[in-house]
């Protein structure tokens, strides 16, 4: 089962901090927040059977495939999936993303308006690593992905997988959010 150092990996950090004007250890201290915390937003509205099914529908369309540079990243359809996790809890996630990356790496170049920067360009990403570890590298829905505990043991896993420090930070942050967005993991 692929992991958070799996997803992690496909994000053009050195890209995101030329394109943001920031140096690439501090858009990778962000990424490193940002991509657990869409993670743990996701895993949070899959708790529930309607955001289940809303979020097996949403890896289910053709988003793509996986991003491999920023030219191919949807900032547009970014700003939406974040909308659609966090829902009117975007400032609160990203003050605290924010602090927790400050917390972990002494990075205080990691602002909340850096996080909100990050959030749309990583989303996009994030949503078709995922549709692309849910379904295989299949385009239709297969029926038996609709339950909740289909993509939930995903972001489940995704959370609770890996071996490096960010990967557990996953934990951390995934009942942080959790909470935040009335889920929580535990």
């Amino acid at each position: 089962m692929a992991d958070l150092d799996d997803l992690l990996k496909q994000i053009p950090v050195g890209d995101i901090a030329k394109q943001l004007g920031v140096d690439r250890a501090t858009a990778e201290a962000a990424v490193q927040q940002v991509v657990p915390g869409l993670v743990a937003g996701l895993a949070a509205n899959a708790k529930d059977e309607k955001g289940a099914a809303s979020l097996t529908k949403a890896v289910s369309h053709d988003r793509g495939g996986l991003k491999k540079s920023l030219a191919d990243v949807d900032v547009e359809d970014g700003k939406k999936i974040v909308k659609n996790v966090y829902g009117d809890k975007q400032d609160q996630v990203s003050a605290k993303l924010a602090a927790t990356a400050t917390k972990a790496s002494g990075a205080g170049d990691v602002t909340q308006d850096l996080i909100k920067q990050v959030l749309p360009i990583v989303a996009p990403i994030v949503l078709a690593w995922i549709a692309n570890q849910f379904l295989g590298g299949k385009k239709e829905e297969s029926s038996s992905s609709s339950s909740s505990g289909g993509i939930g043991d995903l972001l489940g896993g995704l959370l609770g997988g890996g071996s490096s420090s960010s990967s557990s930070g996953g934990n951390v942050l995934g009942d942080l959010l959790g909470g935040l967005l009335g889920g929580g993991k535990r």
